[in-house]
């Protein structure tokens, strides 16, 4: 429970965090660092609140009618949505913070507008009623502000799901069977992995759901050529090596030279020969002219809104906009233009976004299909009943938070045809 002290530190790090230059994440990590005081339960309580003041920051800052006062947001946040009460706190607040705390209690937000309600950009909300319509749209909102479990990922190369449960079920409690990824399970949240000997030595992997099952999309066998264009942290990339049984050749590549070197740590600890990390400069980077029509999958994951993973990273809520959203379009349809090149004849493209917006999903794909006469668009679900994944969305994979409780994702397989 906050004392005055964490509370105090909470509103410390909302100073630095909320101007939402860098990610939340790294800046509270750099907070903690150089706070060596605070131990792991008083981090894993000031975490909470933080993460708890983003998530609602449109909410919590309409209660302080503006005021970008961190103290007062913190004690917003405690009374409002943690229901604690003014008895707890007023020992340790000012005669002006009571008599304001106080008034929270009578505050009418009935009134307040859904974006409001549910701490979203107003350009946001209107594209989310817009696709899916106003009621939908409420409970994809409230959806948002719950927190996401922590979803991990066997590495099957090294042992089994169940022989990972068997394991864990000594020190961790609460474990779920993912319902739709047969190599996942799901544990309570903030649940310390880094030290745990299982994720050291490359036996787990922290992968969303969702991740997991597009690795199933991908639909790659034994001995095939694999490209993921946009690697990133390469998870997707670790879990299609681990599916292809370390088979064949998998290529990651990525323009960030940070992310490359730590892919190449995950693989070292891996277990993978087949998985070569590779930095390129950009999309139309000369080494990738030499494999041109040589790959049996591609995976274009594109840089997207990120929508879909509100749960996890609530800081993009405030960080995109329309205009953002237009030149992130841009750029998608690019990179697939590029990323097309790669493939062989009767090999698959596969588009992806952690986005839940038509926009960056579904039109991006029309698009590209429209220019693009040599491809074609294949069932999602035929790939997904073939490879036991009880799932169905249809044509394209589709999941939320809402109803598959993973991130938001979008895929579409894209098969070349001539």
């Amino acid at each position: 429970m906050l004392n005055l002290n964490l509370i105090q530190h909470c509103a410390n790090i909302l100073g630095e965090i909320l101007d939402f230059h860098g990610p939340a994440d790294m800046k509270l990590s750099n907070y903690y660092r150089d706070h060596g005081e605070l131990g792991q339960k008083d981090r894993g309580e000031i975490a909470e609140c933080i993460y708890g003041i983003i998530r609602r920051l449109r909410f919590l800052k309409k209660l302080n009618e503006d005021d970008l006062n961190y103290k007062k947001l913190v004690i917003a946040w405690l009374i409002k949505i943690e229901g604690r009460s003014i008895r707890d706190l007023e020992h340790g607040l000012s005669k002006e913070e009571i008599e304001w705390a106080k008034s929270l209690k009578s505050r009418d937000t009935e009134k307040y507008t859904w974006p409001e309600k549910l701490s979203l950009p107003d350009w946001l909300w209107g594209l989310l009623v817009e696709q899916y319509g106003i009621e939908e749209a409420v409970l994809l909102g409230r959806s948002f502000l719950e927190p996401a479990k922590l979803d991990i990922r066997v590495n099957t190369i090294k042992m089994t799901r169940d022989e990972l449960i068997k394991l864990l079920t000594k020190e961790v409690t609460d474990i779920e069977v993912m319902k739709y990824s047969p190599t996942g399970i799901r544990i309570p949240r903030g649940t310390s992995l880094s030290r745990n000997p299982l994720f050291i030595e490359g036996k787990i992997e922290v992968q969303d759901e969702s991740s997991q099952i597009l690795s199933f999309v991908i639909d790659a066998k034994r001995g095939m050529m694999v490209a993921d264009f946009c690697a990133g942290a390469g998870g997707k990339s670790l879990a299609v090596g681990a599916i292809m049984k370390n088979t064949g050749r998998i290529y990651a590549y990525d323009i960030s030279e940070k992310r490359i070197i730590n892919l190449g740590k995950r693989l070292k600890k891996s277990g993978l020969s087949n998985l070569f990390a590779q930095k390129i400069k950009n999309e139309k980077d000369a080494k990738l002219k030499k494999l041109n029509g040589k790959f049996d999958r591609v995976l274009a994951d594109v840089p997207c809104s990120g929508t879909g993973t509100f749960r996890r990273n609530p800081d993009l809520k405030w960080k995109n906009s329309m205009q953002d959203l237009d030149e992130l379009n841009v750029k998608q349809l690019a990179i697939l233009e590029e990323a097309k090149k790669l493939v062989k004849k009767e090999g698959r493209l596969i588009y992806s976004t952690c986005s839940l917006l038509k926009r960056e999903n579904e039109s991006i794909v029309e698009s590209f299909l429209k220019n693009n006469k040599n491809f074609r668009s294949i069932s999602v679900d035929e790939i997904l009943i073939k490879n036991q994944v009880p799932l169905s969305t249809g044509n394209f994979l589709k999941l939320t938070p809402l109803h598959q409780k993973t991130d938001g994702f979008f895929a579409a397989v894209l098969q070349r045809i001539d």
